[in-house]
């Protein structure tokens, strides 16, 4: 449990729920939705903090009884809806969970909140049982729903709550929280950074990650080498990465952010504006060897393997198509 000023970024969503607050128009329903580690956990739980503060503030106090007791969790009036099934939340959990308890009015506060977790995961039968609640609550409840996949709720759950979406913040917030509490170097930092795309929760798993520390190397050693590789070489490559990556369009950004700093600093001659700082060598050789034409078509390769990927299409096939672009460009 934090309070909204511990939270990085996210000035717009924190301004939004603090003005509500201040001006006594707190919505029966919220709807936060974002990518896993943007936050969304954070800014409900200080929000629901918030609420059920005996101080009355715009931030929790984090002193009083309520507070502690939420800090504690076991504030009465802060329902965590709970499912059995990894996959999926069912009507009966909503029902019993929710719609029922509703009408119990708070035990110690004026607010009882619900806060509903990979709300996606709702099925239609749940979610129509939720409306329910969504369409006439009591004065004092407030439901949180946190989602990653907004359009897996149905329309007349999204037109029945104020929707917040969570934006990824911009490197330098990422890089500088990463240098300040998770105490790695600069350049490292900046790295990270780049491949987290704007979510910190990403970035700092990242940072303390032997994993992806380990697939750095190996596919930063497989993109300075495939110009020398053969058939068999290229194939063992194909073999490493599908091995390694769940999700081959985390690779396919890998390569986009390489073969991206080598046409960066073929155009500026500045290393200051390369994520790969420590290969500089392996930059400046690369980009020296082809020309801008022969980086043109690898980065439009890139996307054209995406669509691929996306479209179902082979993915052995396509990353021999992605690597052999690479290698005769």
């Amino acid at each position: 449990m934090i309070r909204y000023d511990e939270i990085v970024g996210q000035e717009d969503v924190k301004s939004n729920l603090k003005k509500a607050v201040k001006a006594n128009k707190i919505s029966h329903a919220y709807i936060f939705t974002g990518e896993a580690g943007m936050g969304r956990k954070s800014i409900a739980n200080a929000l629901a903090m918030t609420l059920l503060c005996e101080k009355g503030g715009e931030e929790p106090c984090m002193e009083c009884h309520a507070c502690k007791q939420v800090l504690a969790g076991t504030h009465p009036d802060l329902i965590y809806v709970k499912h059995e099934k990894p996959t999926s939340i069912g009507v009966d959990e909503v029902r019993e969970q929710v719609a029922e308890s509703v009408a119990i009015r708070p035990y110690s506060s004026y607010y009882k909140i619900y806060i509903v977790d990979e709300a996606e995961k709702m099925t239609v039968q749940a979610q129509n049982a939720l409306l329910k609640t969504i369409e006439e609550p009591p004065s004092y409840a407030v439901i949180i729903l946190l989602t990653t996949n907004e359009s897996a709720l149905l329309d007349t759950i999204l037109s029945r709550c104020v929707k917040l979406e969570l934006k990824p913040l911009k490197d330098s917030t990422i890089e500088s929280y990463l240098i300040e509490h998770v105490g790695i170097e600069e350049d490292e930092a900046q790295t990270v950074a780049a491949f987290a795309r704007g979510n910190l929760g990403k970035a700092i798993a990242m940072s303390s990650s032997k994993e992806f520390k380990d697939n750095f190397e190996k596919d930063l050693n497989i993109l300075k080498n495939i110009k020398e590789g053969d058939a068999t070489m290229i194939f063992s490559y194909i073999r490493s990465i599908r091995e390694r990556e769940s999700d081959l369009n985390t690779w396919t950004e890998f390569c986009r952010l390489w073969y991206r700093d080598i046409l960066m600093f073929k155009v500026t001659r500045d290393m200051n504006k390369l994520i790969f700082k420590r290969e500089f060598k392996a930059v400046n050789e690369l980009g020296r060897r082809s020309d801008y034409a022969a980086f043109e078509r690898i980065l439009e390769a890139i996307d054209k393997a995406e669509d691929r990927l996306k479209a179902n299409v082979n993915p052995e096939l396509t990353l021999e198509l992605l690597l052999l672009t690479m290698k005769e460009n």
